[in-house]
Formats: structure tokens, C-alpha cells, sequence
């Protein structure tokens, strides 16, 4: 048998009490009952009675758990990598504050949303690096994230290709390097520009045939905004104010060439929360069942016996003195 609570202070003193007071009326009963030179055998009746249900009422209170039936418990789940666009013009602030805060922000509610899941982060614009492995550690993966920043990658463009072949390896093989046999995998496309890559088109039908969802997500507005370089707005070989737009074409492209689905964050739409509620549709894989042993709180079986106890030494009198 379990036990909710602890034997402790709160049950001795409870204990203490009724024994103090209960010697205090027996001998006070008893005085009375040698003086008028009558029975008190009764008394010990209703002692009896009294300390069957007082202990019951202890009992209840220390929560008493039992059981012998066995429950499966699964432990399912998705593997999800974001493949998260460093490009400078990340750092355009037509969304606030800027397009990368913006997408960190989000970025933590999903890795909240999917707590049972393992998720990773690769950052990318001309080239692609692995920020954070598949892991279920939701703290690592939020320092991750709040410490991305255009600075960590090369300022040469935006390639998709690089961080959808690193996202297709990673998602494919475990972390002793052999094969990951997970069927329910996602790669979660964010970007807010065109791309720039030729082999693209490659690793979108390696996707597509190893039936892993991948979905894009454009964050940006198509009417463009300025980005700040060395406290200043940025500008061209031409001396103009640089201009960067959403361009989701690429991403839309993407999105269908793979059965996927394209979301957008912009300054009148984000639909973050639809991304979520689209990969939780996802069936997740079964990662490991076991058998437990179940029990319950019973408490209400010995509080019902001490309140049964309690009525009957209200309702039946017994004198504890015979005259």
C-alpha cells in the first residue's frame, strides 16, 4: 500500500490530542462511577467505537493508494527541424521589431506547443549550419534560439538547398549515426526571400519520397522594409536605401512541389498558430510502451467507514455509568 501523504507532525498531534482528552473523560467517568459505586464497563464500549473511527479518519487523511491492475503507457511523438533564414535581410524591421525577433518569439510558443517532441534548429542563408540537434531539452533549445542572429552565418544570399539536405540527413539517421526508423518526421521551412540555390529542386524530391511533411513558413511583408547596418540605414552600390521584400514564391513553390503547406507572418497576419494545429494533426510514432502498475487513492472507502462509525455513536446512546 502507497501512501499520499506522509506520517508527520499534523497526525501526532491529531493523535496526542484525542488520547489526552479521551484519559482525561475515562478517568473523570471513572471517579464518578467508584463514588456512586456503579458499573462503568460501557464506557470502554464507546471508547472502542470512538478510536475505530478516529483512526479510520487518519487514514482517509494519509491518502492510502492500492491496486494490482496494469496500464500500458506510450510515449509518442514527432522528430521536427526548423530550417531557420540568417540572411541580413532577416534584420528588416516591416515587422517589430524585426523579422528574426519576431520569428524567435514564435519560435519559443512552438517549441512550448510540442513539448513531447524532438525538435532541432538549423540556420542557413548561402550555406547551412546545425544550431541545436533533435533533442526534447525545451530550455537548450530556447538559449538556441534567442541566440541566433545574422551574424552567425555568411552575408551571400539565400540557398534552401544546404539546410534541406542537412534537415533530411539529420532527420534519417540517429544520434549513433544509424538509421532513424521515425516515420512521423517535419521540416519547417522559415525564410522571407527567393532562392538562390540550384540543387533545390533535388532534395525537394528526396523529401517527397521519403514522405516527410515539409511546410513553409514566409515572414515579411511583400510592401518591404529597411534594415539597419552600423546604426544606419543600409544602401546600395548606388547610394539608395535597400528595400527588402517578402518574396513567397519560392516558398509557396516549395510548399506544393512536396504536398506541403505554406503559412505567413507578416503585419497583418501570422498564422503561427495554424502551423501548430497543422502539425499536431500529424500522427506521432509510437517511441517506447510499457507497463505500469496502477493504483488510486482509496481514501473514500475509510472516510466512509469512520462517517458510517460516527452516525451510529451519535444515534445509539449507552450509558457510561449504571446506577
Amino acid at each position: 500500500m502507497l501512501w499520499t501523504r506522509e506520517f508527520g507532525v499534523t497526525e501526532i498531534v491529531f493523535i496526542a490530542a484525542f488520547v489526552v482528552l479521551y484519559v482525561l473523560y475515562v478517568v473523570r467517568i471513572v471517579r464518578i462511577a467508584r463514588s456512586l459505586n456503579s458499573a462503568y464497563a460501557s464506557l470502554f464500549i464507546k471508547l472502542l467505537l470512538r478510536t475505530l473511527y478516529f483512526a479510520l479518519f487518519i487514514i482517509a487523511f494519509l491518502g492510502p493508494s492500492f491496486g494490482g491492475s496494469k496500464k500500458e503507457v506510450r510515449s509518442v511523438g514527432k522528430d521536427i527541424m526548423f530550417c531557420v533564414d540568417l540572411s541580413k535581410s532577416m534584420d528588416a524591421f516591416d515587422i517589430q521589431p524585426t523579422r528574426l525577433e519576431k520569428v524567435k518569439y514564435e519560435m519559443k510558443k512552438i517549441v512550448e506547443a510540442f513539448s513531447s517532441d524532438r525538435i532541432g534548429v538549423i540556420i542557413f542563408s548561402s550555406e547551412a549550419f546545425m544550431q541545436c540537434p533533435l533533442t526534447y531539452d525545451q530550455n537548450a533549445l530556447n538559449l538556441f534560439i534567442e541566440s541566433m542572429g545574422s551574424s552567425l552565418v555568411p552575408a551571400s544570399g539565400t540557398d534552401f538547398g544546404p539546410p534541406l539536405r542537412m534537415a533530411l540527413k539529420k532527420l534519417e539517421e540517429k544520434s549513433d549515426g544509424s538509421p532513424n526508423e521515425t516515420k512521423s518526421k517535419v521540416i519547417v521551412l522559415i525564410s522571407d526571400g527567393e532562392d538562390f540555390g540550384e540543387e533545390t529542386d533535388d532534395v525537394t524530391k528526396e523529401i517527397q519520397d521519403r514522405d516527410i511533411k515539409l511546410f513553409t513558413l514566409g515572414v515579411g511583408t511583400e510592401k518591404g522594409g529597411n534594415i539597419y547596418a552600423n546604426n544606419r540605414l543600409k544602401i546600395d552600390r548606388q547610394g539608395n536605401t535597400v528595400v527588402t521584400k517578402l518574396n513567397p514564391k519560392a516558398l509557396r513553390q516549395l510548399a506544393n512541389d512536396t504536398d506541403g503547406e505554406y503559412f505567413e507572418i507578416n503585419d497583418s497576419r501570422n498564422d503561427v498558430s495554424r502551423l501548430i494545429n497543422t502539425i499536431t494533426k500529424i500522427e506521432g510514432e509510437v517511441r517506447d510502451a510499457r507497463e505500469v502498475d496502477v493504483t488510486a487513492n482509496k481514501y473514500w472507502y475509510f472516510l466512509g467507514a469512520a462517517l458510517v462509525l460516527l452516525v451510529i455513536d451519535i444515534l445509539i446512546s449507552i450509558p457510561t455509568v449504571r446506577i
